[in-house]
């Protein structure tokens, strides 16, 4: 028979199990999606440097596949997991979390410098937030990103695309495959 301390103990440890696991579950299926919007953020930040007439569309048809992909992956990881990740409760979310960014770079009249800097520290606000309850993981990935991509808008100059390939899209990859890891 065991006491009421040695029961609470093992209860402790029980939920720090459930807590471990939980978060390798969010993690395995977040990197999945950083490495998915990581390449796909580098390809088209690589297509805009080259040719930036297109930009609006490259990043259109960028993140359109990115949902597209999102969807791919909750619908992979759901036959092993039994849990959709992506539904169409997160395709609304989706859906207004662009809509509040075109709002604001409609008002604000952002040149493509500006765009290429709002964006990344954009969703990298959410990423951060995120990691206040998920993990620590979103949160360096968050403000790293974030710091680079300011340190690039003011001091690389006309290689900010390029930087940006590397720094987001590179970044989103790196930080997915570090959380594989863990």
């Amino acid at each position: 028979m065991i006491d009421s301390q040695q029961a609470s103990k093992a209860l402790a440890e029980i939920n720090e199990i459930a807590r471990r696991v939980r978060q390798s579950r969010i993690y395995n299926l977040a990197s999945l999606l950083m490495i998915m919007w990581g390449g796909l953020v580098l390809a088209a930040n690589v297509a805009s440097f080259a040719w930036p007439r297109h930009a609006g569309y490259i990043w259109i048809a960028a993140n359109a596949m990115g949902v597209a992909g999102s969807f791919a992956v909750s619908a992979f990881t759901y036959s092993r997991t039994g849990v959709r990740t992506f539904d169409l409760r997160m395709l609304t979310a989706f859906l207004l979390f662009f809509a509040f960014g075109v709002a604001t770079c409609a008002l604000g009249h952002f040149g493509p410098r500006e765009l290429g800097t709002f964006w990344p520290i954009y969703f990298m606000l959410f990423y951060t937030i995120a990691g206040l309850w998920v993990g620590v993981a979103f949160v360096v990935i968050g403000l790293s990103i974030s710091a680079l991509t300011l340190i690039g808008y003011f001091f690389v100059g006309p290689w900010f695309e390029p930087w940006m390939a590397v720094v987001n899209g590179g970044g989103l990859m790196l930080g997915g495959l570090w959380m594989r890891r863990n």
